[in-house]
């Protein structure tokens, strides 16, 4: 079928909306600056070299940010294909910086290929056949690359240097054609305040016993690793940015996200991702992930590059990682394998593993068709797979322009006409807890999701709601977005082999954050018989408003909060410091040396355990690090922390912290799921019910029945009913337990203790076996968590 065959197709699905259902579209920021200046060609454009002092990918070379944003400066002034954008502030005040990149004639009318993109991703401002036609073929394909995410992967600090270098500097037809027909938004860093810490770090430990090691500090000042998990919750500054300035606004058809992966596996992932894929995302949109990934690792084996893996490692199961899934858009996930940050590593043949998932590194399959044989492994190799990678996938969207974009628009289509199966839309009441409300609105709104009201009251399943009522309605352009978000994940039931151990997700298993947050949603399965107002625009609230009085004891005191912060960095620890920040909590960070020293109750009321493992808690880092940082809390610190309690302090205990508690004070509480396998029982990230004494000081003011996100945590049973009261526990009922997600074998936890209080000497333990503030998610629980900081 002609090109122009398939617009018209698609546009004649289309379901037109009524007069008040139209959007309004006013977007929230401003968008980067949609024209450039015509520039005389320069004939010189600066080397990387001539900057960075070296060519990337050199051995144990790394710079820090200000480096790498004087050479894009640079890039940019001398050259007239690359435009150079700051599109705000990063958390800790670095610039946060795009590129675009693309012909000068395409640069000088950015702002019209903006428009006629924004047409295509909302085929409702497209009246005729002939103007969908048209856009198709004047369009050009909008491609977004994103590295360095993750800081320690540090390939991605200097690939964006080595690819727009060449993009600026390279005459041959190829190139010739990326330009004409792409437009290329770059950001070279989504971390810049982790290119910073990580090389600054590994120059200082250059030639010692540390060197290529990771920092001592969390890479993202609140979010670490998770970063990248902040897709769809956007509570961090950077991923704000990114949403607001390009992704909606420049509606890339391509994500292309580089990374790195861990060393003795296969050199290089490529989409096909494996199963599960998230049921929302439209099945062209993965035919299109599915063709791309395979189409740049078949043009990388030509190059001669061995050691490609795809179809495995990595699902498309959750939104967290894959904004544009929901928004018409592929996303393209490489992951590469790594060095010791910028330092070689030898690897011999026969250690790499002998088993990954969904391939052997040390076999050939059809998924890895040509495994590499061993050897020494360098940033200058992480380098060439990433960039000649990112170029691969930059030549075929240029080659198949008219085709990735008629497949957009028919993607965007099929969400305004809405699918068959799918209920009408949902609706949110008006009348409840106005924070949780106002975040999860939020959220909808910046994922460009569209939001009415009900003009006059109405009833849905027997219960009358009033006008005011919000209504998400599931024909528009991103109802896979809302729909996800709202609805109850049912992870599916996967094992190795029949009835054997759990086959891992790559991540967590639900999202629904109408749980998470506390808020009721409810489905409306057939259309509403009410007039819709147009669309509306949230009123804007802080995630959470100053916590006044949350760091004050029972007669209003001021309680001095500690918030242990391991050297050996816990990802919860940084979220449970976004959380402290945001809601305006005092504390003070707590490392271990001070743990070590003692007279914790002489400085501190409470103190905090964030997530980690006990082993991780005692023991911190290797002695290979430098003073002060090896060694944990160790022996000395444990007892320290039962000197506390015994004191009358208040020892906090999150999740898997909990068990460190458990050991080093000698608590009467077991964890009935200490050694416990995999195969009776797992809980990989989910929602669990919770039923809560709401007569005891730390469940006040929450709901007898909440939720409680469950990853990797205990369950506990008491031991001594005179020593220890239950807060929360799991339903007796296993059926009940899980509300979203996936669990194996609930009945090991049915019945069990969820939160528990422990008295000791004159002050008492509080243990939670899930996480109360995950990911800066679950506000629902945030109370629980405030309530112990108080005193008893």
């Amino acid at each position: 079928m002609r090109r122009g065959a398939l617009v018209a197709l698609a546009l004649a699905t289309l379901v037109g909306p009524l007069p008040a259902q139209r959007p309004r579209r006013s977007p929230r920021r401003t968008a980067p600056a949609a024209s450039a200046a015509h520039r005389p060609v320069r004939t010189v454009i600066p080397t990387p070299r001539s900057i960075l002092g070296f060519d990337p990918g050199d051995d144990r070379k790394l710079v820090e940010w200000p480096v790498l944003v004087r050479y894009y400066e640079a890039l940019a002034k001398a050259s007239d294909r690359v435009d150079y954008r700051e599109l705000g502030k990063t958390t800790l005040g670095a610039p946060f910086v795009a590129l675009v990149i693309s012909s000068p004639a395409n640069l000088r009318r950015l702002d019209y290929y903006r428009q006629l993109n924004a047409q295509l991703a909302d085929p409702r401002t497209l009246r005729t056949s002939r103007a969908a036609r048209e856009a198709v073929q004047n369009g050009r394909t909008i491609v977004l690359i994103t590295s360095s995410i993750h800081s320690t992967e540090v390939g991605g600090h200097l690939s964006p240097v080595a690819l727009a270098y060449r993009l600026a500097t390279d005459t041959s037809a190829a190139t010739r054609a990326i330009l004409d027909n792409v437009i290329l938004w770059l950001v070279p860093s989504q971390n810049p305040d982790g290119v910073t810490i990580v090389a600054h770090w590994y120059n200082r430990t250059l030639g010692t016993a540390a060197e290529g090691t990771a920092p001592p500090e969390l890479y993202h000042h609140y979010t670490g690793h998770d970063n990248n998990r902040d897709w769809y919750a956007f509570t961090q500054v950077e991923t704000q940015l990114t949403v607001d300035s390009l992704y909606n606004v420049w509606h890339p058809q391509i994500v292309h996200d580089i990374h790195q992966m861990e060393q003795r596996g296969a050199r290089l992932f490529l989409p096909p991702y494996l199963d599960p894929v998230e049921p929302n995302v439209d099945p062209l949109l993965i035919d299109g992930v599915n063709a791309l990934g395979s189409e740049i690792a078949w043009e990388l084996a030509g190059q001669g590059k061995t050691g490609i893996s795809i179809n495995s490692t990595y699902d498309a199961w959750t939104p967290a990682r894959a904004y544009q899934h929901y928004h018409g858009g592929v996303r393209i996930l490489s992951e590469t394998a790594s060095a010791d940050l910028a330092s070689p590593v030898e690897i011999p043949f026969d250690r790499l593993e002998a088993r990954s998932r969904g391939y052997n590194p040390r076999e050939r399959s059809w998924n890895f068709t040509n495994p590499w044989r061993g050897g020494r492994w360098t940033i200058r190799d992480i380098v060439a797979y990433q960039t000649d990678g990112a170029y691969a996938l930059l030549a075929h969207a240029a080659t198949q322009r008219e085709h990735w974009l008629a497949n957009f628009l028919t993607i965007e289509t099929r969400a305004v006409r809405g699918w068959r199966e799918w209920p009408y839309g949902y609706i949110i009441p008006a009348r409840q807890d106005s924070v949780a409300l106002s975040a999860l609105l939020g959220i909808l709104h910046r994922g460009a999701v569209e939001i009415r009201t009900a003009q006059q009251p109405f009833t849905l399943q027997g219960q009358r709601h009033a006008a005011g009522t919000y209504v998400i309605v599931l024909r528009q352009p991103y109802a896979a977005f809302a729909k996800t978000l709202l609805e109850v994940q049912h992870y599916p039931d996967r094992r190795q082999y029949p009835n054997g151990p759990p086959e891992k997700p790559y991540d967590v298993t639900a999202q629904t954050l109408p749980l998470l947050m506390g808020v009721s949603v409810i489905v409306a399965t057939d259309s509403l018989r009410v007039p819709l107002s147009g669309l509306i625009t949230p009123r804007s609230v802080a995630t959470l408003p100053p916590l006044r009085d949350a760091e004050r004891g029972s007669g209003g005191e001021a309680r001095r909060i500690g918030l242990y912060k391991s050297y050996n960095a816990a990802i919860d620890e940084g979220w449970t410091r976004w959380v402290f920040d945001n809601g305006k909590v005092p504390y003070t960070s707590l490392v271990d040396s001070v743990v070590r020293a003692g007279k914790l109750k002489e400085r501190f009321d409470v103190i905090v355990l964030p997530d980690q493992s006990p082993q991780e808690i005692l023991e911190g880092l290797p002695s290979r690090y430098p003073a002060p940082y090896p060694g944990g809390v160790g022996s000395e610190g444990s007892e320290a922390l039962r000197e506390f309690v015994n004191d009358g302090g208040t020892l906090i205990a999150l999740n898997d912290a909990s068990r460190f508690a458990i050991q080093a004070l000698l608590l009467p509480v077991r964890n009935v799921l200490e050694a416990t396998s995999e195969e009776d029982f797992y809980a990989p990230g989910s929602i669990f019910r919770l039923e809560l004494d709401t007569t005891q000081g730390i469940a006040r003011g929450l709901l007898r029945e909440t939720i409680g996100w469950f990853q990797g945590g205990p369950a506990f049973e008491v031991l001594d009913t005179a020593a220890v009261r239950v807060i929360g526990h799991w339903p007796d009922d296993p059926a009940r337990v899980l509300l979203s997600g996936w669990v194996l074998h609930p009945e090991r936890v049915a019945g069990k203790a969820a939160i528990v209080e422990v008295q000791q000497g004159a002050g008492r333990v509080i243990l939670f076996g899930m996480r109360p503030q995950y990911r800066g998610q679950s506000i629902a629980t945030y109370a629980l968590l405030f309530n112990s900081l108080r005193g008893p």
